[in-house]
């Protein structure tokens, strides 16, 4: 839909706006209930249930299972041709619950989604909840969009919950490996000579990995965790099991750091005599990559709401599967703040604030705020031909590629 007169946006704006705040205690009750009952990735049965529920109760059409994923869905309403995406993320962490405020995006998302149901069919476009799980391991997005659940999008949005609010970030590319040493074991005072010491590999690895981070680029990271190196004292190990995790600033670099542990890795089987099994953990994250006309939309919708949002471009955050998004559409994923004391992300007290007054009012604003960004970006002729002419380009390559 084109020519859209500036009253039209307007009332637009209102009337999305509204329809969030019509739906307060929906949405806080969700970002309240999420908290409560925290889910680890590909376990979030009852997180993905509360969100496709609230929108099929709403009028959305709600397809469960999306992408072959369980606790993934997909929830749609109107039928114009822009199809504007709301990424719902709701997995929390190991232990320590909703420690990265999942909690918070998912129920801005969802409240986004209501404010541009109410004006999907004055602008032409069709809303699309997406339910993306396991951002905190598997890479849900990544995963959805391999498996053709954005294919008919031409532009995603989310936020993110924060200590600040914030625009224009990237993100680093992030990649795993599940890694095994197999060795043979074997009794470790009578015959020590007789085993091949996985804890040894295991061992190597890590000493090696260490050894290289002088010499990675700046902005690449390497971690690692092990989790069984043998189960007696008196037996020399045979089986030691770790995941390793590679983080750099673009695509490129991460298949190159790629190589160069490989290399640590491979070279500790080489010493010690067991056999490397590798196998990547989940989906490859992207950078991430924040449309300019996106961002600028969203600064405006947060500061007509009384926040002021830091510029962080140029600046790059941990990592995230909306960098897979980003690489293929206009993207958005700013932060949205509220008073944590201090406490970070991925922390035992960043969860505690989670339900707090703060993030209930983040939650709100946040939705209102990516609401108003779908209604710009609806009634902007040339950035609604901008998205549609790159979704057209899109479909025309994956045609060619069949």
């Amino acid at each position: 839909m084109t020519g859209h007169a500036p009253q039209i946006r307007d009332r637009a704006l209102t009337e999305a706006a509204d329809a969030v705040r019509a739906h307060e205690r929906d949405l806080v009750a969700l970002s309240h209930s999420l908290h409560a009952e925290p889910e680890t990735a590909m376990r979030e049965h009852k997180s993905a249930a509360k969100i496709a529920s609230l929108a099929e109760a709403t009028g959305f059409t709600v397809t469960r299972g999306a992408g072959a994923l369980p606790t993934a869905f997909v929830a749609t309403r109107g039928s114009g041709e822009l199809v504007v995406a709301l990424c719902a993320e709701y997995d929390a962490l190991p232990g320590i619950g909703h420690a990265c405020g999942h909690n918070v995006n998912g129920a801005a998302s969802v409240g986004a989604a209501l404010g541009l149901a109410a004006v999907a069919d004055a602008l032409g476009i069709t809303v699309k909840l997406i339910g993306t799980p396991a951002e905190e391991d598997i890479g849900g997005k990544a995963l959805l969009l391999d498996a053709g659940v954005f294919d008919d999008v031409a532009a995603a949005f989310m936020v993110h919950a924060a200590p600040e609010d914030s625009v224009g970030a990237s993100s680093l590319a992030v990649g795993a490996w599940d890694v095994t040493y197999v060795g043979k074991p074997s009794h470790a005072a009578l015959a020590p000579w007789e085993g091949v010491n996985a804890l040894d590999a295991i061992t190597l690895a890590h000493t090696a990995v260490g050894l290289l981070r002088q010499q990675l680029p700046p902005g690449v990271l390497v971690h690692d965790v092990v989790f069984e190196a043998g189960r007696a004292v008196n037996v020399i190990p045979e089986t030691a099991r770790a995941r390793y995790e590679l983080r750099a600033r673009t695509m490129e670099d991460l298949v190159h750091a790629r190589r160069r542990v490989r290399a640590c890795l491979e070279a500790a089987a080489l010493a010690t005599g067991a056999e490397l099994e590798l196998a990547e953990h989940g989906a490859d994250f992207a950078d991430l990559r924040q449309d300019e006309f996106l961002t600028a939309a969203y600064t405006r919708a947060a500061r007509s709401l009384g926040r002021a949002p830091v510029s962080r471009r140029g600046e790059v955050i941990a990592s995230t599967d909306m960098g897979n998004v980003s690489h293929v559409m206009p993207a958005l994923h700013p932060t949205i703040g509220y008073d944590t004391e201090g406490a970070l992300h991925h922390t035992a007290p960043f969860a505690r604030y989670g339900n707090s007054p703060g993030a209930d009012r983040a939650v709100l604003d946040a939705a209102i705020a990516l609401a108003h960004v779908g209604v710009d970006l609806a009634t902007d002729p040339v950035q609604r031909r901008r998205c549609l002419d790159l979704l057209a380009d899109r479909r025309t390559a994956a045609a060619g590629a069949r």
